[in-house]
């Protein structure tokens, strides 16, 4: 076991930086100013910074704009430094390094947004939702059917997506039923994020893992059995205290809009390009994303050229109660969640730069050296229920510590699903907190911790054990 003082270093390394994105693009010098007032006044800067994004839901400030400026400020000592020591040109080869890495991270995400938007504008998940609520479930069904949901939409949508769908389900049913939305919306919150953990598409660190070519794409579905134990362990606990109680069944019916079955089955087709460019062409899997936005565009282009001809047929026919405007491809594109997209790129340029300064060996050293890999790994997934998951696995990512699969699943595992330990620890809860607000609260979810704290143990206990 690691001393007092060595754990200390070591949480204070990966805390400091916020993990190191960048590689060692500086080939002809190889400066270390972890000491340097440059490196100190980048940690500062980047801490206030995240500090703004962390407050977010207080101050009412998009998380992007502080890590954007934050970004620009880093690197520009970085290169005032360069220019000092002879080397005005290698901190452009080196952000260019990480404006790559940004690249092929936003256009994938960028795809896979657009189709979530067209599959909402085509009414796919409100259709879904109003289906639930006229089967007139009881809350104990209810409160399984909805965390299985979850679980199960996640690897393919987004964590926030899928949570924030149930949680509408919830509300709808549980009505004034407090206890029964605060135990269903922790549920949900702990099944959407266990459901991203074993998908390359499931969550962004899933992603980022597959995108370096560390883990192949079958190779996260050996992380399904632990994410099941990780959802069933405190689902199960928690399932003990539900109401039994069946509330009324509405007569809501919503019908889905022309196309969207065939939305479904592009973005499938979509995936799978994805797969194969990735794994028999080797190519990064963002080229057969766009391949597949194509799909959609191309789709997008039928349905509108034959909408005025389809209305006419079909004018007399309830299904067409919101669906006049033809469908725009573009429109869907522009509903992407930019915040986040540049909120990423401030991540990514800002530990990028940290990296450059020298603090990559530093963490390295300390968490997976002296540490060894598994307590690293662990640490890891409860740092990102403090912390954003995305800059710790950032930081995991840029280490490249020496680990066999076993170890690079286990990382991929609690920082995923680590998450769930607190309400702020992942988007899904965040929103979620918002969505039911008053009912759904960072103290409610606290009182379950212990329960999602075993069901955290479980699965890496799980996942040691059968892989």
């Amino acid at each position: 076991m690691p001393s007092a003082r060595t754990l200390f270093i070591g949480l204070l390394a990966l805390l400091a930086p916020f993990g190191v994105f960048a590689s060692g693009t500086t080939e002809h010098l190889d400066l270390n100013l972890t000491a340097h007032w440059v490196g100190y006044t980048a940690l500062i800067i980047f801490g206030l910074a995240y500090a703004l994004v962390m407050a977010e839901e207080f101050l009412h400030l998009r998380k992007s704009k502080p890590v954007i400026i934050a970004a620009g400020v880093i690197w520009c000592l970085i290169a005032y430094v360069y220019a000092l020591h002879g080397e005005p040109h290698l901190a452009g080869e080196a952000v260019r390094h990480n404006l790559l890495e940004y690249a092929e991270l936003m256009l994938f995400l960028l795809v896979a947004m657009t189709y979530i938007n067209a599959l909402e504008e085509r009414l796919v998940f409100d259709a879904l939702r109003a289906w639930l609520i006229r089967k007139g479930f009881g809350f104990r069904s209810l409160f399984w059917m909805t965390g299985i949901l979850a679980f199960c939409i996640s690897p393919i949508a987004d964590n926030l997506t899928t949570a924030l769908l149930m949680c509408a389900v919830v509300m709808a049913v549980g009505g004034d039923n407090k206890r029964f939305v605060t135990l269903a919306c922790i549920n949900i919150v702990v099944a959407a994020n266990a459901g991203g953990a074993f998908s390359p598409f499931g969550d962004i660190t899933t992603l980022m893992v597959w995108q370096k070519g560390i883990v192949d794409f079958f190779g996260f579905f050996k992380l399904l059995v632990p994410s099941i134990v990780n959802f069933v362990v405190p689902a199960t606990i928690m399932f003990l205290a539900v109401p039994n109680l069946k509330p009324d069944a509405a007569d809501e019916d919503v019908h889905m809009r022309r196309g969207a079955r065939r939305i479904i089955l592009l973005f499938l087709a979509t995936i799978t390009t994805a797969v194969c460019f990735h794994n028999f062409l080797h190519l990064p899997p963002v080229i057969g994303m766009l391949t597949g936005l194509g799909y959609l565009q191309f789709f997008g282009y039928y349905l509108r050229e034959t909408h005025d001809s389809w209305h006419l047929r079909n004018q007399d026919k309830a299904t067409l109660v919101g669906d006049m405007t033809p469908f725009d491809v573009f429109n869907k594109v522009a509903r992407a969640e930019w915040d986040t997209l540049l909120f990423f790129y401030g991540v990514v340029l800002c530990v990028g730069g940290l990296g450059q300064l020298g603090y990559l060996s530093m963490a390295s050293e300390v968490m997976y050296e002296q540490w060894g890999p598994t307590l690293a790994n662990v640490t890891v997934g409860v740092l990102s229920a403090i912390v954003d998951n995305i800059p710790v696995m950032f930081a995991v990512l840029t280490m490249n510590p020496d680990m066999n699969e076993t170890q690079w699943l286990l990382v991929t595992l609690t920082a995923g699903v680590g998450g769930s330990l607190l309400s702020i620890g992942s988007a899904a809860g965040v929103a979620l907190m918002g969505q039911a607000r008053g009912t759904y609260t960072f103290f409610a979810h606290l009182s379950w911790t212990p329960a999602i704290a075993l069901g955290y143990l479980a699965s890496i206990a799980v996942h040691l054990w059968i892989n």
